[in-house]
């Protein structure tokens, strides 16, 4: 059996992805199932209620087809801009040529209809929308309706990332998600037929737009899922970490543009902060540390010296000293406070770190921190994973995971670039209340890529 302090324990056993062919990690440390040593664990780490409550989900199902041989759903593409390497790349390009995007084996999906806002030099949509006779419309409802006169598909993918558009006094990439939202909303509201709609990292650029987006579609009753890859990527090392875990204080590291990678960063790091006790009922305030004042918020203690440290061992580096290699025109670190007490900080240390990590630390001082890792081979395969809860929720007609805790990152990134713009301000943040209960959904490679996409993960 696995003992009350070992939930904190990687895997080391290597095991291969049979369609990605990339290294995966298996437990050795108990018989049971991921899933059962995870409830398990929750109730000896204090969490028995909700241990309780997973274990009574988790009985034995019957076994069902594998994704192979359920028939594909119709499903509209509607997107920025299509080159590659882009999302569309890597989201579309895999429902048209299979996971590995070399024409193996691939979702149960059908994409039957695109629609492209842009068209750069470099651009392949045309390309292979012709070589898998996919037809491009001029609008989203023509994308959704295909010359029918109501909804001619079973889902909607929104994929509005990359492509030239302006910029705001904050830093943010004006994607024209809201748009591309309301315009779908407006479709499937027009024709009295609601589909499935996954949309691509943040909801929308701004606080407003994204909660107006959000709104809408929960007024429709859309099942509606959202967010990034990362956070159904590799995780090294690959920890267990039960639902209702008594953490305490996080810190995440993260790198890049604040507005295009804080929010993978964001979300990784909700993604471990919403497995806290009692999460999530959201964040209180929200401020942004720049310059000199990074490392006062450190010495004073309001982010934690211990998690900064234990998040700079694990992040992929430079190999550089951190307070010598963090460039302070575009570093900072966001800060923010749960509802519950709980502390949270985002250390976008460019010049230093060139990955995303996560370190925690749980009741009775234990530290503990992972790295998330960001594969390119083959074609990305977090993006693999992504699609493959894109392709539950068109299967099940119920998403997967919670819309919610992409709103509320998206939230924490909006707020925590007003409070930089306006060198340094305490943001109070009550329209970030946002409560939703957090599903134990697995990452790579504990998902099967090849199982039926309505069976229980």
């Amino acid at each position: 059996m696995v003992s009350s302090n070992q939930y904190e324990a990687h895997r080391n056993d290597a095991a291969v992805d049979p369609l990605l062919g990339v290294g995966s990690m298996t437990n050795h440390t108990s018989s049971m199932t991921r899933r059962e040593a995870v409830s398990s664990l929750a109730t000896l780490t204090g969490a028995a209620a909700m241990g309780t409550a997973l274990a009574s989900s988790l009985r034995p199902h019957p076994v069902r087809a594998a994704a192979s041989e359920i028939k594909p759903k119709r499903v509209a593409g509607i997107a920025t801009v299509y080159f590659p390497g882009s999302h569309c790349d890597v989201i579309f390009g895999k429902i048209l040529e299979g996971w590995k995007q070399t024409g193996g084996p691939g979702p149960a999906l059908e994409l039957t209809g695109l629609y492209f806002d842009q068209f750069p030099k470099d651009d392949i949509g045309r390309e292979m929308a012709r070589k898998h006779g996919v037809r491009i419309y001029d609008t989203i409802e023509g994308a959704i309706t295909q010359g029918t006169g109501d909804v001619a598909v079973e889902a909607i993918i929104c994929i509005g990332e990359h492509g030239d558009y302006p910029h705001n006094d904050l830093g943010q990439d004006l994607y024209p998600r809201k748009r591309f939202l309301s315009e779908i909303a407006a479709t499937l509201e027009k024709c009295g037929t609601i589909v499935p709609v996954f949309n691509d990292k943040h909801i929308a650029t701004t606080w407003e737009d994204a909660k107006w987006s959000y709104d809408r579609m929960r007024a429709l009753k859309v099942p509606f899922l959202a967010g990034s890859s990362l956070p159904l990527t590799f995780r090294k090392p690959d920890l267990d970490i039960p639902m209702g875990a008594p953490i305490e204080e996080l810190v995440g590291f993260g790198y890049g543009e604040f507005d295009r990678y804080g929010f993978h960063a964001l979300e990784c790091f909700q993604t471990i902060a919403e497995r806290r006790r009692g999460a999530e009922s959201g964040v209180e305030w929200v401020q942004c540390f720049s310059g000199d004042e990074m490392w006062q918020a450190i010495d004073d203690g309001l982010v934690s010296r211990e998690l900064v440290e234990a998040a700079a061992r694990i992040v992929p580096n430079n190999g550089r000293e951190l307070r010598k290699a963090v460039k302070f025109d575009n570093s900072g670190i966001l800060c923010f406070r749960y509802r519950d007490g709980v502390r949270g900080a985002v250390c976008m240390f460019n010049g230093y770190a060139t990955g995303t990590a996560v370190a925690f630390r749980t009741k009775g001082g234990k530290t503990s921190a992972l790295q998330i890792e960001e594969r390119t081979e083959p074609r990305f395969p977090h993006f693999a994973y992504l699609t493959k809860a894109i392709e539950r929720m068109v299967h099940t007609g119920k998403s997967p995971y919670p819309a919610e805790r992409t709103l509320l990152t998206g939230g924490i990134l909006d707020r925590a670039l007003h409070s930089r713009y306006q060198g340094g301000k305490r943001i109070d943040t009550p329209e970030l209340a946002i409560a939703y209960q957090p599903v134990d959904y697995p990452h790579a490679p504990h998902t099967d890529l090849s199982a039926d996409p309505t069976a229980p993960f």
